[in-house]
């Protein structure tokens, strides 16, 4: 897969709207701001269909990876984007990572951890602003920040450069 995807995911009471532009994107977030719903809504639409009440709007398909049969599952799904949540133990394994490095797919990621088996840019790591769906009952729009944005330029001159990938034209 190459270039960006829109993603809208929403239901009678939530709407999440990103764009992935890699093949791993991360999301943050702390408790309750709707990292394991954006998840289980996306679960609800892929068993349930329209009927689940989710719908879900991109150009690639959305498919949840998680459970024991993760790597025969993974091996067996070519252009779609994967979410996967961090209570999948698997995606700290240099297996899984490897996997991730060999498939065609995109990944987004739900974790608090360092994925340090993973080449994933900063770039790409995002946060969910708290949604505070509990308060009331309107609809929530949900949206994701860039973690890392604004990166100051270094002020002296570096020893060495370390870069992302053999083809960053470094």
């Amino acid at each position: 897969m190459k270039g960006k995807y829109r993603v809208v995911l929403q239901n009678n009471r939530l709407h999440y709207e990103f764009e992935i532009r890699r093949n791993i994107t991360i999301i943050q977030g702390d408790s309750a701001t709707g990292k394991t719903t954006l998840i289980n809504m996306l679960r609800q639409a892929e068993n349930l269909g329209r009927s689940s009440g989710v719908d879900v709007v991109c150009e690639a398909p959305c498919r949840v990876l998680e459970g024991a049969n993760w790597k025969l599952l993974l091996q067996n799904m070519h252009g779609n984007i994967i979410f996967t949540d961090e209570e999948n133990a698997f995606i700290n394994t240099e297996e899984f990572a490897a996997e991730v490095r060999n498939s065609d797919n995109y990944f987004v990621l739900i974790t608090r951890e360092n994925l340090y088996n993973l080449p994933y840019s900063v770039e790409e790591i995002y946060g969910l602003h708290a949604s505070g769906k509990y308060q009331n009952t309107k609809k929530v729009y949900q949206q994701m920040y860039q973690i890392y944005s604004e990166m100051l330029p270094c002020q002296s001159e570096p020893e060495k450069l370390l870069v992302e990938d053999s083809n960053s034209g470094y």
